[in-house]
């Protein structure tokens, strides 16, 4: 038995390699790859050679990067983190063969996970699977962005992931998955208004799919419109909470004239060139804002007992619950064999090809 591996072996060159499938020690279990989603801004920036960690070292004892040999040289041979895969084999009486669930094993077609060191989550039988590609890692990404909200307002006293949404005039800046799917989330748990702002026509028209409301932020000045909207006193407007979801320095710019005085930006975006255009002596500064980075690998400070990935892999699952038909007909834009990976990951990283979602299947 062999296994198919997605493998970036240097800038813009992607190959899909096989190799012997692993054995299968007691105690684990095997995987049959049905589906495997491309999340675009980090799996491109290794094929684009613009993610960090392809240049520097990331040294994790003091979070910082710093010179020296890079800490994910190539080739990459684990790219991905969105699969869906049934169990074909299991030596462990915790996962039961036939079992669909969702891992973060990378782009190939069978692999062997031990369920003490990695986590599997098996898929209720009345979710679509393919929808199952945003369960273990890209719904949590979303779902940890409210979560920040919420502390954001609440502290450590968060009972909801609408605590920081709930009633409250929510932006949302760019249209990619991230942000859809965090726009859907604030919609699902109570927000008053969500507005999405994206640049790109094709993009706003998917938002509008979904059922959210848009603005282009090359016409008029959103900020302008939405502060004239969205009043709560006098010399305070805008929006309460905005999610930043597009790593350009144009998208934080205006994520920050979007917001009333004292509003916080939650920032989800991935900077691969930085922001050097951010100008902080404007509205930063003159309306006392605060910007916090919201990634997956940790929860708002002092939540992490009760918000864990397995709970916000359970809202992922609520969200698609209520929107998985739209998410399905109009997030998802291409499903492609995986023999067609190379070719696809390649044209996105050099803009041949432009899609929202894309789907390997396995």
């Amino acid at each position: 038995m062999r296994d198919k591996v997605v493998v970036v072996s240097g800038p813009g060159r992607v190959e899909l390699t096989e190799q012997d499938a692993a054995e299968l020690p007691e105690g684990s279990f095997r995987v049959q790859t049905l589906y495997s989603g491309v999340s675009a801004g980090t799996e491109l920036s290794f094929v684009k050679g613009t993610n960090p960690y392809l240049n520097v070292t990331f040294n994790p004892d003091l979070g910082l990067f710093q010179p020296g040999e890079a800490s994910t040289p190539y080739p990459v041979t684990r790219l991905g983190y969105m699969q869906v895969g049934r169990v074909v084999e299991s030596r462990t009486p915790a996962v039961a063969v036939g079992t669909v669930g969702a891992m973060t094993y990378g782009h190939r077609t069978g692999y062997v996970a031990d369920p003490l060191a990695e986590r599997f989550v098996p898929l209720p039988d009345d979710l679509d699977p393919m929808l199952g590609v945003y369960v273990a890692h890209m719904g949590p990404i979303c779902a940890n962005g409210l979560l920040h909200a919420a502390a954001d307002l609440c502290g450590t006293d968060v009972r909801s992931l609408g605590d920081g949404v709930r009633g409250r005039r929510v932006a949302v800046v760019g249209s990619g998955v991230v942000a859809l799917l965090t726009a859907l989330f604030a919609k699902r748990h109570g927000a008053a208004s969500v507005v999405v702002l994206d640049p790109t026509p094709q993009r706003r028209q998917v938002a509008e799919a979904l059922g959210l409301e848009t603005l282009d932020p090359e016409a008029d000045d959103p900020a302008v419109v939405l502060k004239t909207r969205w009043n709560h006193a006098a010399g305070d407007r805008g929006a309460d909470v905005v999610f930043q979801c597009r790593g350009q320095a144009w998208a934080l710019h205006l994520a920050l004239r979007l917001l009333r005085p004292q509003g916080t930006v939650i920032d989800l975006a991935f900077y691969q060139d930085g922001a050097d255009a951010v100008r902080l002596g404007e509205e930063f500064h003159h309306n006392g804002l605060s910007l916090r980075c919201a990634q997956i690998g940790r929860v708002p400070r002092g939540l992490a007992p009760t918000w864990d990935r397995e709970r916000l892999s359970a809202e992922t699952v609520e969200l698609l619950r209520q929107y998985g038909d739209v998410i399905r007909k109009h997030l998802i834009s291409a499903v492609v064999p995986f023999d067609e990976a190379p070719g696809l990951l390649t044209d996105l990283a050099e803009r041949r090809r432009q899609e929202l979602q894309v789907i390997f299947t396995g």
